[in-house]
């Protein structure tokens, strides 16, 4: 009879527990639909329910913390997410949302005290270089570019240390590096506000590059990849003479590849070129220069190509829906 009864008890429990999970996944899919209608306070309302049944949920208690930022209620914020924060028990995005709202209310110190704690955690996570690169950047500190490379270096498919990076160099000598961290940027993010404001530092930056009719007059301290794409370009400087548009730019570029595939291609692996060769071989490079640098050149111009370029371009586009550009590990140069 006690077996019975323990038997009985115990799936009584376990259904309840199974019904509460139920309700708390309910929840949570709820509140996630009114944040992605803009719906923040009823997000928040619903969360904070759901928390109530499983205060131990740290994904809940993630879109909770970010939902009270989006509201400016910062401090509920991180008294949400914080608990976890401090009970090792966060994952490398509680520990970014975590910087985020630290920033927001003004405590830095807190901030990269946790940005030092989570990246020894989570060295691959290219998210938690990137924001704690930024936060240096806020305060013009220098030590910012390090964390973006070494994002780049650790976690080499996450585009916002591209972003910051080509940026970063596109004010300073290293126009190699803004043009290349440009160009993967691009790739990885291609159809954001942000990628229009890179596709102009791109065509501008190749502009500022070709202004030296001697690509090699300075090689002093520059890596031996540096100094292989700087070869490789400086081949085509009797094509820029033409002026730089899309057309020249396609030009340039093509003979580039070929030229690299000859001499550097097994040396310095690089996807960004392979992908490059790629296009080439399809017939659609033309139409990938054109993508990059045609609206930052003249947009009615690039409108009239993709018209009577219509069959070549829908090409293009299908590729780049079925083909994810991703950069493996060991591919760091810098």
């Amino acid at each position: 009879m006690k077996k019975i009864l323990f038997t009985i008890l115990c799936y009584t429990i376990s259904v309840a527990v199974v019904a509460q999970q139920e309700d708390v996944g309910k929840l949570h899919e709820n509140a996630k639909a009114f944040m992605r209608q803009g719906d923040y306070a009823n997000a928040s309302l619903i969360l904070s329910r759901a928390m109530e049944l499983d205060p131990k949920n740290l994904s809940i208690a993630k879109d909770l913390s970010f939902d009270y930022y989006l509201q400016n209620l910062n401090k509920k914020a991180l008294t949400t997410i914080q608990p976890f924060l401090e009970s090792n028990s966060a994952d490398d995005e509680a520990y970014q949302i975590g910087g985020t709202i630290y920033r927001a209310l003004g405590q830095a110190k807190d901030a990269e005290k946790m940005y030092k704690k989570a990246i020894k955690e989570f060295p691959q996570s290219g998210g938690l270089y990137n924001d704690y690169g930024e936060m240096l950047a806020e305060k013009n500190a220098p030590e910012a570019i390090k964390q973006w490379e070494k994002g780049i270096e650790m976690d080499p498919s996450f585009a916002g240390n591209y972003y910051n990076a080509c940026k970063y160099y596109n004010y300073t000598k290293e126009k190699v590096w803004c043009l290349i961290y440009g160009e993967i940027f691009v790739n990885i993010e291609s159809f954001t506000a942000r990628t229009a404001e890179v596709k102009d530092i791109l065509l501008n930056g190749y502009k500022r590059f070709f202004a030296n009719t001697d690509l090699l007059t300075d090689t002093k301290d520059k890596k031996p990849f540096e100094i292989a794409f700087l070869t490789c370009m400086n081949q085509q400087n009797s094509i820029v003479i033409r002026g730089l548009n899309p057309e020249t730019l396609t030009m340039i570029r093509t003979r580039f590849i070929l030229d690299w595939n000859k001499t550097y291609a097994d040396k310095f692996p690089f996807r960004l070129f392979q992908l490059q060769e790629q296009l080439l071989q399809e017939g659609l490079f033309s139409a990938y220069n054109e993508w990059i640098f045609g609206a930052s050149q003249n947009l009615a111009a690039f409108q009239n190509w993709t018209g009577t370029h219509d069959t070549e371009y829908a090409s293009f586009s299908n590729f780049q829906k079925i083909h994810m550009f991703k950069i493996p590990l060991g591919q760091y140069y810098r």
